[in-house]
């Protein structure tokens, strides 16, 4: 005979919120490569977790600004001539967000409550992934763009009182020699220079006494990476307008790289010029550039380290994410929801994006 164990039941909840974050880390994107814990993360997107444990629904973080003060020489005296450390502030507020299914009733259900949990667990765990990842894609663009599969509408514009924030312009590039979107040509398409010139303008901006935040490399191995996110239009031009041999060199690169088993390196197109090429069909897009306004593009980004941040507070059973049960309908109906606490914001100082510089490019579409 077999053991059903009930709806609501303690145990299952506890085991089916475990199983279910697992599962959607391990089917996100993001999670997969470009996400850690920890105050130093050297990765796109940090995880703040103060509130995991902490009431309260914002955090607060701060960004040191390089020191510029001039040195004291020999024997001449350093009293009054200290330099007081300048700090920018940002934050992230958190929001509850629910998603759930409904099993039918009783005569339209054929299945039993264990199959059932199952079931959700993977349709729900592939939907959070999936909700996080357009959630990131729109938060690091600054915009949710016109990609027709997304989960949220066309005019969404953020949760938990984190807006989407455009890029401010010492942190926006754009395809061929175009300045702007009104002049973005269709032939202003991704190629090697405009990687170029991505890396050029990351490692030359800011820094010293320019007040623009530097977009911190990624180390790996004792090696300064970045990434290149790309959408999979973008990755079709490279492929097309490089040479074989350009393009072998790229998949070279990428094999010989020293810590080429890191998580950032999983499903990379290659490596070129130390940029760590991704591309994903979820790159935000949009419809109206150039000077017809009619000329498709997209917002590929260079990202560094901390470009974002993801906070998440306490469901109060101790998980990141909630498992919930209940009958409904006198009985009737089986309905299974899941929830998160979390909230997402990109990393902004001193009024600029800090670890992201966004490329806007030509995106004609190919398929």
């Amino acid at each position: 005979m077999r053991t059903i164990i009930g709806v609501g039941d303690p145990s299952a909840v506890k085991r089916f919120s475990a199983m279910l974050f697992v599962d959607q880390a391990r089917d996100a994107y993001w999670s997969n490569r470009f996400m850690k814990k920890g105050a130093d993360a050297m990765v796109p997107v940090q995880i703040l977790t103060e509130l995991e444990n902490d009431a309260g629904d914002t955090i607060t973080f701060d960004l040191f600004a390089q020191a510029r003060g001039k040195p004291t020489f020999g024997d001449d005296r350093l009293k009054g001539k200290e330099e007081a450390l300048k700090k920018y502030s940002d934050a992230v507020s958190i929001d509850q967000i629910r998603y759930g299914n409904s099993a039918g009733g009783r005569m339209t259900r054929k299945r039993v409550l264990h199959d059932l949990r199952m079931v959700a667990r993977k349709v729900q765990g592939d939907w959070w992934g999936r909700f996080n990842d357009e959630a990131l894609f729109c938060y690091v663009a600054g915009a949710r763009g016109v990609n027709n599969d997304f989960i949220m509408d066309t005019d969404w514009t953020g949760y938990a009182g984190n807006v989407f924030q455009a890029p401010d312009t010492n942190h926006q590039m754009y395809g061929g020699t175009a300045t702007a979107k009104n002049n973005l040509a269709a032939g202003d398409v991704l190629t090697l220079t405009v990687l170029e010139r991505a890396k050029l303008k990351a490692t030359t901006m800011g820094g010293g006494t320019t007040g623009i935040p530097k977009v911190r490399p990624i180390a790996i191995e004792g090696e300064n990476h970045y990434v290149y996110l790309m959408h999979s239009n973008d990755a079709y031009q490279l492929r097309t307008n490089s040479s074989v041999g350009q393009w072998q060199d790229i998949q070279k690169a990428a094999a010989a790289a020293q810590g080429a088993n890191n998580p950032i390196f999983k499903g990379g197109l290659g490596m070129y010029n130390d940029l760590i090429l991704h591309e994903h069909q979820s790159v935000i897009r949009f419809s109206d550039y150039g000077s017809g306004v009619n000329l498709p593009a997209s917002r590929n980004s260079l990202l560094g380290c901390q470009a974002l941040v993801m906070a998440y507070g306490s469901t109060g059973n101790g998980l990141r994410y909630d498992w919930h049960e209940e009958t409904d309908d006198r009985g009737n109906e089986i309905v299974i929801d899941s929830a998160v606490i979390n909230g997402i914001k990109k990393t902004r100082f001193n009024s600029q994006d800090y670890g992201v510089v966004s490329i806007d490019v030509s995106s004609p579409l190919v398929a």
